[in-house]
């Protein structure tokens, strides 16, 4: 548990930067340089999801149970997740549904964590999806009193709603049947 909690404070750390000190990250991106500023902190991030996958791994071979969640919430957990991939796809390619969001990508991390902790009653799996909703919640609370940032995305059209709702579909369907297990050891189905 301990590593999965050293890499939620370093991965969840660093993307917390603009939460907490907004002009100190603008600081240490003007001192360092942009591109310089954002490998660090990429290798951060990076070193933190290498500890939370690690981590949660190990968590799992030796778990605590917090709860038994009823087998509907399962289901529920699925109808959730459904339009997560979409949200994520929805940010880098602008629409009505990120115009209509303003953040789609904390919508789908909201989203994805709670479904998460409907659906698993471990101690490892209360500690991992809620410091991530507990993150998206901070995070969109403190984007009301920061600058926003340029988000490098596609051109804002129309159509980038149909690509990004086919396209996280069919990525959702993937997962579901089959990148979920591949990846984490688990069926959700």
């Amino acid at each position: 548990m301990a590593l999965l909690v050293a890499g939620l404070l370093l991965f969840l750390g660093v993307h917390s930067i603009s939460i907490i000190n907004e002009p100190l990250r603008n600081r240490l991106a003007a001192a360092m340089g942009d591109v310089a500023f954002k490998g660090v902190y990429s290798l951060i991030a990076l070193a933190g999801l290498v500890l939370i996958v690690s981590g949660y791994g190990s968590a799992r071979l030796d778990p605590t149970l917090i709860y038994q969640p009823p087998g509907w919430l399962r289901h529920l957990a699925l109808l959730l997740l459904l339009p997560v991939f979409p949200l994520f796809f929805a940010t880098y390619f602008p629409g009505k549904i990120s115009a209509t969001l303003k953040h789609p990508t904390l919508v789908a991390v909201k989203l994805w964590a709670l479904a998460h902790l409907l659906a698993n009653g471990m101690l490892h799996d209360l500690v991992l999806f809620g410091a991530f909703l507990a993150w998206a919640v901070a995070d969109r609370i403190s984007i009301k009193r920061r600058v926003p940032r340029k988000i490098h995305a596609f051109p804002a059209r129309a159509t980038n709603d149909v690509i990004a709702i086919v396209g996280g579909l069919a990525v959702y369907v993937l997962t579901v049947l089959w990148l979920h297990q591949w990846l984490i050891g688990v069926s959700p189905v």
